[in-house]
C-alpha cells in the first residue's frame, strides 16, 4: 500500500485528512509541521506527501524546496486557504505537483492522489515489455525487433498507460486527468484524437491493440 506523509499544523485537519486516506486504502504517517516532517522523511518511505501552505517553524513553500533537493520525483500535493493565482503560481515554482484550496472536497483530494500517484509509477517504472514490443520512457519509442517508432509525449503516455494495466478499462475523463492533468480543458476529441493516431500507428502490430469499451472508456489487450 501507498505511503503517504500529511504535513499540516491543525490538528483536527491533519486527522480529518489521516482518517479519509486510511478510509481509502492509504497507510498514513503525520507531522505538524515542515521541520518534523523532513525528520521523518529521513527514517521512513514516502510515497507522495500532502502538506498545508501556511504552517510555523517552516511553510509549505519552504518544505516543498527542500524535499525536492532530496527527493526530486516525490507526488507533492499542496493545499492552502489562499486562492489566489499569484499563491498557486509560487506553489509551482517551488515544485509541488499539485494545488487544492481549502475547504477539501474529500472525493477530489483522493481523486488528486491517486492520479499523481498513477503518474509518478509511470515515470519510474521507465520501460514496459509487451512480448517483443518494448516501450522505452526515457526515448519516447516503442520499439520490435529492428522497427522503431518514436511518438509525442501524449501518445506515448497513452499507449504506456493502457499497456501498463492491460485489460483495465479506463474511463475517458480519468485518461485526461492523468495524461493533460485534472485541470486540462483538454475535450474528449482530442483524447479520441490521440487513440486513433495510435490505432493507425500500430495496426499491424498483432502484440497488443487498443479497445473501445462503449459508454466507457478505453483497454489495451495483450495478444501475446
Amino acid at each position: 500500500m501507498n505511503k503517504i506523509l500529511v504535513v499540516e499544523d491543525d490538528i483536527n485537519t491533519r486527522k480529518l485528512i489521516c482518517v479519509v486516506l486510511n478510509h481509502n486504502g492509504f497507510v498514513t504517517f503525520s507531522a505538524e509541521d515542515g521541520l518534523a516532517a523532513l525528520d521523518l522523511m529521513e527514517k521512513q518511505h514516502i510515497d507522495l506527501v500532502v502538506l498545508d501552505l501556511m504552517m510555523p517553524n517552516m511553510d509549505g513553500y519552504e518544505l516543498t524546496r527542500q524535499l525536492r533537493l532530496s527527493w526530486e520525483a516525490l507526488p507533492i500535493l499542496m493545499i492552502s486557504a489562499k486562492q489566489s493565482l499569484e499563491d498557486k503560481r509560487q506553489g509551482f515554482l517551488v515544485g509541488t505537483d499539485d494545488y487544492m484550496t481549502k475547504p477539501l472536497d474529500e472525493e477530489e483530494m483522493i481523486l488528486r492522489i491517486k492520479a499523481l500517484l498513477r503518474r509518478a509509477k509511470i515515470a519510474s517504472d521507465r520501460k514496459l515489455e509487451v512480448g517483443k514490443v518494448i516501450l522505452d520512457y526515457d526515448a519516447l519509442t516503442v520499439s520490435r525487433e529492428d522497427t522503431v517508432v518514436m511518438l509525442p509525449q501524449k501518445e506515448f503516455l497513452l499507449l504506456f498507460k493502457l499497456l501498463s494495466n492491460p485489460k483495465m478499462i479506463f474511463t475517458r475523463l480519468q485518461l485526461m486527468n492523468e495524461i493533460w492533468g485534472i485541470e486540462t480543458e483538454t475535450t474528449n476529441h482530442t483524447l479520441n484524437v490521440h487513440i486513433n493516431r495510435l490505432r493507425d500507428k500500430f495496426r499491424d502490430w498483432t502484440e497488443f491493440e487498443i479497445v473501445t469499451v462503449r459508454g466507457l472508456g478505453y483497454k489495451a489487450v495483450k495478444n501475446t
